[in-house]
């Protein structure tokens, strides 16, 4: 009989393995992810027959337009303008590019990872078995948080967006209708979270691909107001780069490092694709397609559109820094006013409230499967394992989803303050995601020699490792530490700076500390790593191959 191996050819040591007739005859749910990975992970068909388990119910489209739209958010349409306004274009052409590439180096990583093992969660459990048990407890804690705040500052967008066309209705009326929105397409199966982000990242790629030509057609003379500006907005009487806090070069350097932070928050979420691979069809096929195009949705969503952006706005516009709503607040619709191109501006807002909506409700879903993979380790009550018939752990999603209460703050405290102060909380919480996932890549990848998987028959194999992990570790712990640098210069001492740019560092520390000293865990050898449980299930299952049938379906099968 031929030994049983895993996928690229590797020998499986030590993982059970389920046939697909096993999984045919037990009693799980229909539409569930299979009896075989079910019982592999809870240890006993029992629990898995207890709690049920969560579906492989988002298609390839889904997994591909996740990838696509799904950061494309408030950070692009709305944070970049206080950016633009404190460093000017130049530095936010660069601050958003040295991001790009290391959100690329890091999703290169998360991508080999999740192509190898796609579970639910990811990277709480990546961390727990590669690292220690209690960095996976600290990083899935910190994940959670950090979806749940995050979505609080997208709810808080919406009703910033909402105050350009109305700001007499109470806000407190468009919170509560958003978040029972987006509790809805959570709800009821994971399916309808995977329709809703296909239409919503349809409508921001659809959008941003117009604004990009739209910005672009201005920029060349086109609009009714404006002749050619090219690169005017980059030299004198404005600049390419400004200086923020200090002055000359130092203020300079001060204002690229600035934009560091703005860009992080715009890119955060782009790890989600791995969290949804749990959830999807055919795992080793969508999610390296996913993964592969990340360079080219950094390079043409943020770094294009944040040229263009700079190009036909001028740094010091004081729409950018107004503490309001609408063209007050985005970049985009700022250029379009200026440009005196009716209407477009309403519609624009209209997209952006779209957008926040739909980051809020991509940030429910990540959330509540962090906390499914906390239980699922053993470090949140088991009661949380608890799936639907549609296989939505429904006390994940109820849990994460009462966080959106907090949002209620922006009735009184003013929702453009709100909104800045859960995206100073939530950048910072997404650098120690990447940094969680760099450090479990490094010990995944000596797991793998240790073990003796060759990368090279890997599906999915990442380039330039361990270079580009190494690197783009150090830069985000760069920024980590840095990032309230501001605080410390003369005359800015402000305590809520200080306490929001940096609460989360011992929070994620307060986390490790605590599980380390609680269940006295230990550092995970390369030799003991557990790079197989759950692994020989999914090998066995089949997906049937798509074969477009004439030229128009070869152009959806390789978009989608």
């Amino acid at each position: 009989m031929e030994e049983e191996k895993g996928y690229g050819g590797v020998e499986d040591h030590g993982s059970p393995s389920y046939s697909n007739e096993a999984k045919g005859n037990a009693p799980m749910r229909k539409g569930s992810i299979g009896f075989g990975e079910a019982a592999d992970m809870y240890g006993d068909t029992e629990t898995a027959e207890h709690y049920g388990y969560v579906s492989r119910g988002l298609k390839s489209r889904h997994i591909q337009f996740i990838a696509l739209g799904g950061t494309i958010g408030t950070g692009l349409f709305l944070g970049i303008g206080t950016a633009f306004a404190h460093a000017g274009p130049l530095s936010v052409l660069l601050g958003y590019t040295l991001t790009g590439c290391a959100i690329y180096a890091m999703m290169q990583c998360l991508g080999e990872m999740a192509t190898w093992l796609p579970l639910p969660g990811a990277v709480p459990q990546y961390c727990a078995r590669y690292v220690d048990p209690a960095m996976g407890f600290a990083v899935g804690w910190n994940n959670w948080y950090s979806s749940a705040l995050t979505l609080c500052a997208e709810i808080s967008a919406a009703s910033l967006v909402i105050g350009f066309w109305n700001s007499s209705i109470n806000q407190a009326a468009w919170i509560t209708i958003i978040l029972v929105v987006i509790l809805g397409l959570n709800i009821f199966a994971v399916s309808i979270y995977g329709e809703a982000e296909f239409i919503f990242a349809s409508v921001k790629i659809i959008t941003i691909v117009g604004l990009i030509i739209l910005a672009l057609v201005i920029d060349l003379g086109g609009a009714p107001h404006e002749k050619r500006i090219g690169f005017r907005y980059w030299h004198h009487p404005y600049a390419a780069m400004v200086a923020y806090v200090g002055t000359g070069n130092t203020g300079r350097f001060a204002g690229i490092f600035s934009t560091l932070v703005n860009a992080a928050f715009s890119y955060g979420g782009v790890e989600m694709v791995a969290v949804a691979a749990g959830e999807a069809e055919n795992p080793r096929k969508n999610i390296p397609k996913a993964v592969q195009r990340v360079f080219w949705r950094i390079l043409f969503f943020y770094v294009l559109g944040s040229l263009l952006i700079g190009m036909t706005v001028p740094y010091n516009d004081p729409g950018l820094t107004a503490d309001g709503a609408g063209a007050r607040s985005s970049p985009w619709v700022i250029a379009i006013t200026r440009a005196g191109i009716p209407v477009l501006p309403s519609v624009i807002n209209a997209v952006i409230l779209t957008s926040a909506s739909s980051s809020g409700n991509a940030f429910l879903y990540t959330g509540s499967r962090y906390l499914f993979a906390l239980a699922q380790n053993g470090q949140a009550p088991r009661v949380l394992l608890k799936c639907t018939k549609k296989g939505v752990p429904i006390w994940c999603v109820l849990i994460t989803a009462s966080f959106g209460l907090l949002t209620y703050m922006t009735v009184s405290e003013g929702a453009n303050n709100v909104f800045n102060w859960f995206q100073t909380l939530t950048t910072i919480t997404s650098l120690f995601t990447w940094v969680s996932i760099l450090i479990a890549y490094l010990r995944f990848k000596k797991a793998m020699e240790a073990q003796g998987v060759n990368r090279d028959d890997l599906i999915f194999k990442s380039k330039w490792q361990p270079y580009t992990a190494w690197v783009a570790l150090i830069y985000f712990i760069i920024i980590i530490i840095f990032n309230g640098w501001k605080v410390f210069t003369k005359g800015n001492w402000a305590i809520q700076d200080f306490v929001t740019a940096y609460i989360v560092v011992p929070v994620y520390f307060a986390f490790y500390i605590f599980w380390k000293v609680f269940k006295r865990t230990k550092f995970v050898k390369a030799s003991e790593a557990d790079i197989w449980t759950g692994k020989a299930a999914l090998d066995a299952e089949v997906w049937p191959e798509r074969l477009p049938r004439n030229w128009l379906e070869k152009v959806w099968f390789w978009i989608a």
